[in-house]
C-alpha cells in the first residue's frame, strides 16, 4: 500500500549564502519550515568542482559534510582530487571553512598528482568516532585503471580517516584494502554517501567491487569491533545487472536493505535484502528486484527514528533532474509518490537525520548542470505529509 501523497512541483527560493541566519522564503506550495543554503559552488577557493556529497550528524548534534575537491576539472578519478569536510553546529544554518580530510599529495611520500575521492561518512554513536572512507588512486589506479592485487601500484586503495573530536581534526589515513578486497578483484571501494551503525553496534559501509570478469557488484563491508577490523559481505547480485554506488539501511526486523545504481540503464533502482540469524558472515541475500525510477545515478537511503525509511534521488528514468524524497513504512517494499525537493538539474545526494528529527540533505544541483553547487536543505517530516 502506498503512502498517499502527490508529487508536488514547486521551485525553492534562491539559496541564501553560507552563514545566513534566516529561513528561506518559499513558494506557497512548499511546506513551512524548509531551509536551504549553498555550501560550495564551482570555483570557490579555486576548486573547479565540488562533487560526491556525504552528510552525517554526530552524537553532539554537529553536522559533518564531506565531498570531493576536484581541483582541475569536474572529471572523476584519476585526477587532482582530495576529500574535504565542513562542520555545522547550528543545524546547517552556518558552516565552517573547508578542511581537507584525505589528501595523498600531503599524506603519501612521492604521491604528487594522485587523487582520493568518492567519500562516505560513518559515525559510531557509541564512541563518537567519525570515519570517512575514500578511494585512493595512485597514478591511474581508479575504477578503470585498477587490476588484480592489493598494492597501490596494482589497484585503487580503500582508505579510512577518522576523527575523535567531533570532526575538528582528522587522522592520517589507514589502508584497509587487504582486509576487504579479494586479490582477484580489480577494485573494491565504498559506496559514496553515508554508512550506518546497526542497533547492535556493528559499523557498515556500503561498498562495490569490480570482479575478475570486469563486472561491478554492490555489497557492503562491516566491523564488529569499532572499526579496528573489517570484513566483506558477498555481492548482492552475483550476476547481472551490474550494480554500483549503493546505500544501505537497517529494517525493523534487523535485516539490511541495499539500494543500488543499476548499470544496465534500466531506468530503475535495483534493491536487495540481506538477512542472517546469529552470524552476519553466514547471512544471505534475498531475490533482488527493481523499483523506483532512477537515471543511473547515486541515490540516498536512510532510516528515520520514527520507523520510516527515506529515499532520495532524481525522479526520472533518464535525466538527472527533480530531486525527490520518498518514504516507506514497510521496510522498502513500497514507497510513497514522493515530495519534490528541487526541480532543477540534480544528481548525487545524501540524507541524514538531525538531532531534532528533521531531515537534512546535501545534494548536487545547478541551473544548467547538476554539478554547479553543493546545496544543503533541511525540513521536517511534515514536508513529506508525515507527522514529526
Amino acid at each position: 500500500m502506498r503512502i498517499g501523497m502527490a508529487l508536488t512541483i514547486a521551485w525553492l527560493a534562491v539559496p541564501v549564502a553560507v552563514g545566513a541566519e534566516k529561513e528561506v522564503s518559499m513558494d506557497p506550495l512548499m511546506a513551512p519550515g524548509i531551509f536551504r543554503t549553498v555550501l560550495r559552488k564551482q570555483g570557490d577557493d579555486r576548486v573547479h568542482t565540488y562533487r560526491i556529497p556525504g552528510l552525517a550528524a554526530t552524537p553532539k548534534g554537529t553536522l559533518i559534510a564531506v565531498f570531493d575537491l576536484r581541483h582541475a576539472s569536474a572529471a572523476d578519478l584519476p585526477g587532482d582530487i582530495d576529500v574535504g569536510a565542513m562542520r555545522s553546529t547550528d543545524g546547517g544554518r552556518s558552516w565552517s571553512p573547508v578542511r581537507k580530510v584525505l589528501d595523498f599529495d600531503r599524506n603519501e611520500p612521492g604521491s604528487q598528482g594522485n587523487g582520493v575521492g568518492d567519500p562516505a561518512i560513518l559515525v559510531d554513536r557509541k564512541t563518537g568516532r567519525i570515519f570517512v572512507a575514500g578511494l585512493w588512486s595512485k597514478g591511474n589506479r581508479a575504477f578503470h585503471g585498477s587490476g588484480p592485487g592489493l598494492t597501490p601500484a596494482e589497484s585503487g586503495q580503500f582508505v579510512l580517516a577518522q576523527s575523535d573530536d567531533d570532526g575538528v581534526t582528522w587522522s592520517q589515513p589507514v589502508n584497509i584494502t587487504a582486509q576487504v578486497k579479494d586479490p582477484a578483484w580489480r577494485i573494491c571501494f565504498q559506496g559514496p554517501g553515508i554508512g550506518i551503525q546497526l542497533r547492535d553496534g556493528t559499523l557498515i559501509f556500503p561498498a562495490q567491487f569490480r570482479g575478475a570478469d570486469g563486472v561491478v557488484h554492490s555489497n557492503f563491508i562491516y566491523s564488529t569491533d569499532g572499526g579496528e577490523h573489517w570484513k566483506t559481505a558477498p555481492a548482492a547480485i552475483p550476476g547481472k545487472p551490474p550494480t554500483s554506488e549503493a546505500q544501505i539501511a537497517e529494517r525493523a526486523d534487523g535485516s539490511l536493505l541495499l539500494s543500488m545504481r543499476d548499470e544496465s540503464h534500466s531506468g530503475k533502482r535495483a534493491w536487495a535484502v540481506y538477512s542472517w540469524k546469529d552470524d552476519m558472515a553466514r547471512g544471505s541475500w534475498g531475490e533482488p528486484w527493481s523499483a523506483v525510477a532512477d537515471p543511473t545515478c547515486m541515490a540516498s537511503l536512510i532510516g528515520h527514528p520514527k520507523g520510516l525509511l527515506l529515499f532520495c534521488n532524481p525522479a526520472s528514468a533518464r535525466q538527472r533532474v527533480a530531486l525527490t524524497i520518498r518514504a516507506s513504512k514497510d521496510g522498502g517494499k513500497t514507497w510513497s509518490d514522493g515530495r519534490l525537493i528541487d526541480p532543477r538539474p540534480c544528481a548525487y545526494s545524501c540524507l541524514t537525520v538531525l538531532p531534532d528529527g528533521q531531515v537534512g540533505v546535501l545534494y548536487e544541483v545547478g541551473e544548467k548542470s547538476p554539478y554547479e553547487t553543493l546545496t544543503f536543505a533541511r525540513f521536517p517530516l511534515g514536508f513529506l505529509g508525515l507527522e514529526d
